[in-house]
């Protein structure tokens, strides 16, 4: 009979975890129509933005609005406004990460904006009455469920502390005669 305290046995702990990841970098033209024909532009921003995300099936939708403020000059350049249009969207996030391993359907997703809606350029359309706003936008998604992961187990109970004179601040010469200044570049080339 073999002894317990020297086998590994293992516990299955539920836990939530990242188990669906995903990034969608995305560019859109919207069209706003200023009360007088533009002569020229002389600002555009995005203010008030706003959005949410679902999952649906292996994407994530992300729905949004934000508002697009466009400064311009009419009559020839003689009189200034602003134009302001709320704009919504849709981003379909596809997952690119996903863990089959979920135990519930429920999911929580966290969708966060990496590059907010940007204005890239502001021109006057060819009709002359429009202004044609280039805009980007990016988004990482997460769905977060319960999963299980299993853990050794120490059958003989708690391990010693980690010795505190171990444990030290201190960078002696000795330890940077042990770096590599090559990693980075090997890692880089694999």
């Amino acid at each position: 009979m073999a002894d317990s305290r020297n086998e590994t046995s293992y516990r299955e702990i539920i836990t939530k975890a990242v188990c669906g990841k995903g990034r969608k970098f995305s560019e859109a033209t919207h069209h706003i129509r200023p009360s007088e024909p533009p002569s020229s532009i002389l600002g555009c921003w995005i203010i008030n933005h706003t959005y949410s995300a679902k999952k649906r099936g292996d994407t994530v939708e992300v729905n949004g609005t934000y508002d697009i403020n466009v400064w311009f000059s009419y009559i020839n350049n003689t009189k200034t406004d602003v134009a302001t249009q709320t704009v919504s969207y849709t981003d379909i996030v596809p997952l690119s990460m996903k863990d089959e391993n979920v135990i519930s359907e429920e999911l929580d997703v966290v969708a966060r904006a990496v590059q907010q809606p940007n204005t890239l350029e502001a021109v006057i359309s060819e009709n002359g009455h429009s202004v044609d706003v280039q805009v980007e936008r990016e988004f990482i998604v997460e769905c977060i469920g319960e999963t299980k992961v299993a853990v050794a187990v120490n059958p003989q109970g708690l391990i010693e502390e980690y010795p505190l004179d171990v444990l030290s601040d201190e960078i002696r010469d000795e330890d940077f005669e042990q770096i590599d200044p090559h990693f980075l570049q090997e890692e880089m080339d694999k």
